[in-house]
């Protein structure tokens, strides 16, 4: 792969963070994600990939995602990134805590033809729980049964 698509590239992805995730602009999705974008839980093409963004931007409608770092190689594309928002709505299995949360994260994106087919994503999980008061601070000094009931 040239610079030139390695630019176009890092541009693309820089573009679903600062505009999809962060404005909100779900319409760029169409552009970016392929049909044939697979994520890593099963979303599936454009409008499995708004799903994702629609499930984040309703439980943190504040929510801001800063690139850290973003390093390009071949077809593939990797950021680290960090991103805040209040918990105001729904999100997955807890319900509206009104807290600020600080999460970090990594993700690879693979592109072709300059469109997103794959990613895959590690965020701090751990972290993100204990924020919204869904897990103890210090899981170390917790009961066992007050963790296997997902209590803090």
């Amino acid at each position: 792969m040239n610079d030139r698509n390695r630019d176009e590239n890092t541009r693309r992805i820089t573009t679903l963070f600062e505009t999809c995730f962060n404005l909100g602009d779900l319409g760029l999705l169409d552009e970016l994600v392929s049909p044939d974008y697979v994520g890593p839980q099963g979303a599936r093409g454009p409008a499995g990939f708004k799903e994702i963004v629609v499930g984040l931007r309703t439980a943190f409608p504040d929510i801001r995602y800063t690139i850290e770092d973003i390093v390009a190689e071949d077809d593939k594309i990797a950021v680290r990134w960090t991103w805040t928002g209040t918990h105001q709505g729904a999100f997955r299995a807890f319900g509206p805590t009104g807290k600020t949360v600080l999460n970090s994260g990594t993700g690879i994106f693979r592109l072709k033809a300059g469109t997103i087919v794959a990613a895959a994503l590690e965020t701090d999980r751990l972290g993100f729980l204990q924020q919204l008061g869904a897990l103890p601070a210090d899981i170390a000094t917790a009961p066992p049964a007050a963790l296997a009931a997902g209590k803090p």
